[in-house]
């Protein structure tokens, strides 16, 4: 099994690729910085729940649905 914060990274990778934002309106909708964001797509970052809820939102997606591998 992959580590969760790769797993929520890569989703969010191809979420936000698919809904064809950049990251930095990801960054700017979710109200996290860019660079978070691109930590986060790489699995580098461990972001907390309340982030994890705000780009879940700023992407329009369940959050449960970024943590199945």
């Amino acid at each position: 099994m992959r580590d969760w914060r790769v797993v929520f990274g890569s989703n969010v990778r191809k979420v936000r690729q698919q809904r064809k934002l950049t990251q930095e309106q990801l960054a700017f909708e979710a109200k996290i910085d860019l660079t978070y964001v691109g930590g986060i797509e790489r699995g580098k970052r461990n972001p907390s729940l309340l982030v994890m809820a705000r780009i879940a939102g700023a992407l329009s997606i369940p959050l449960h649905k970024l943590l199945v591998d």
